[in-house]
């Protein structure tokens, strides 16, 4: 008889767990943050922390809830060096640039965007670049590797020591596949690194099982689905439900917007336009930029209601904020900054959230979305953005999660399909527009600001070419 389910939502900024039951009910759910800290000059995850809030929380619930199975969805740009069932080197936070001297061996052999429908990325956003940064600075690790393992994999790992990789991981910008072969990039075979990939098992298949020690001094053994990455899991939650025809805005540190329907040669690298991999291994068209990460910054990490009273104030006083605030995202030639006047508190916060609706518009005709358009995550909460997007998209039927928690759902419900279980329905609520007199022309205020901006950026480097 199958039990309840844990899935582990491993984001950037926050470590959640939920129980679901096999009727598809929330049962419980928990919280952390990961600790990130040095280990010779970089910043690397402190896995053995996060394992061990797992592993405590996974006796709770399996105790209350009794839980027989265990899902992985976790946010992309991660990796694992691995032997036997030894980590190799700790997890590299995404959020740092490698060397000069690395980045120029590494740079000109990525695939060409015709290939891997990814563009240069900064930072970690291709993890190719740290997988290279750590053969060229730890050669002994590097060396000594049996498995890179995908982050989502690493945790399968973990609990069950059976290195494995996942489609919709390895496709996730990393610059390791090519979505139309369905198999992976020339740079993974110039690099010599195949071999070091494991096989492929499907997102949500059963791949082993791990030991759990309840406070009793019991043990309980639990089914181990194999993970998947997070706005994927999102994707495939609501394919799964029966909607199609849709552009998905998920919504976390991350703002991703997938349109299954945008044709691939409408893709621009140099906007941040790429193709994910569905868990089907199916090219997704995406477009994504850090919004959660930028409006905390705008803000100044304001968590309170926003009114629509500041929202209207900062627009007649005609204030904006200009791109980018974080790395990625469709202007990443220019710098973030507040104009046309000065804001604190709950003002500054509206045009942070004016920000975010701006980008996000802007985002959904980049990637050609004119179709049914559904809000995901910690965004679809906050009844303004959802409202004032609705209202710049007035062709589009907008619905909203209930949920807000798309990616875990998502990862249950492959979890449960695994199983021969469908618990999951529609459960999407439709957006009323705002009226916000205005709302409009400050879009397009906007708009022809950020991208005269942009313009201006990439003025020298046109001229260079």
């Amino acid at each position: 008889m199958t039990g309840a389910l844990a899935v582990f939502d491993l984001g950037k900024t926050n470590s959640k767990m939920f129980v679901f039951s096999p009727e598809g009910a929330l049962l419980d759910e928990r919280r952390t943050k990961p600790v990130w800290k040095d280990f010779r000059g970089r910043s690397v995850l402190d896995d053995d922390a996060l394992f061990s809030w797992m592993n405590r929380e996974l006796a709770e619930v399996v105790a209350a809830h009794g839980v027989t199975g265990l899902m992985i969805s976790a946010h992309g740009c991660a990796f694992a060096l691995v032997r036997g069932r030894e980590l190799l080197h700790p997890i590299l936070d995404y959020e740092q640039e490698i060397p000069a001297a690395v980045a120029a061996e590494i740079d000109p052999l990525l695939p060409d965007f015709s290939e891997s429908y990814t563009p240069w990325l900064p930072l970690g956003f291709s993890i190719a670049r740290h997988i290279h940064w750590l053969e060229v600075e730890e050669p002994d690790a590097f060396a000594a590797t049996e498995s890179i393992l995908c982050f989502p994999q690493y945790w399968v790992w973990r609990f069950t020591g059976r290195p494995l990789a996942e489609w919709s991981y390895l496709g996730a910008h990393n610059q390791l596949w090519a979505p139309l072969k369905r198999d992976f990039s020339s740079l993974v075979d110039r690099m010599g690194w195949r071999k070091l990939f494991p096989e492929i098992a499907p997102a949500g298949s059963v791949v082993g099982t791990t030991e759990i020690t309840l406070a009793d001094g019991s043990s309980r053994t639990l089914a181990v689905h194999n993970g998947v990455h997070d706005s994927n899991a999102a994707l495939a939650y609501y394919r799964m439900t029966g909607l199609s025809g849709f552009t998905l805005v998920s919504t976390g540190t991350w703002v991703i917007i997938i349109n299954l329907d945008c044709p691939l040669d409408a893709l621009d690298g140099e906007r941040d336009m790429i193709a994910n991999v569905t868990v089907n291994g199916e090219p997704a068209p995406s477009l994504r930029f850090m919004g959660g990460r930028e409006y905390d910054l705008i803000s100044n990490g304001w968590d309170r209601p926003i009114g629509r009273d500041a929202v209207e104030r900062v627009m007649a006083r005609g204030i904006f904020a200009m791109p980018s605030w974080s790395a990625g995202g469709p202007f990443p030639e220019t710098t973030g900054e507040i104009v046309g006047g000065s804001v604190e508190g709950e003002e500054r916060a509206a045009v942070a959230a004016l920000y975010v609706a701006m980008m996000t518009d802007l985002s959904l005709d980049l990637i050609r979305s004119d179709n049914l358009l559904i809000i995901d995550g910690g965004l679809a909460k906050i009844d303004l953005f959802t409202a004032m997007l609705a209202q710049l998209r007035p062709s589009q039927a907008v619905v909203r999660s209930t949920m807000s928690e798309g990616s875990a759902t998502g990862a249950a419900a492959l979890a449960f399909k695994a199983q021969g279980l469908s618990p999951f329905a529609d459960e999407t609520l439709p957006v009323t527009a705002s009226t916000i007199a205005g709302l409009e022309t400050y879009r397009d205020r906007w708009r022809a600001m950020a991208e005269g901006r942009r313009q201006a950026a990439r003025m020298p480097r046109e001229a260079a070419r």
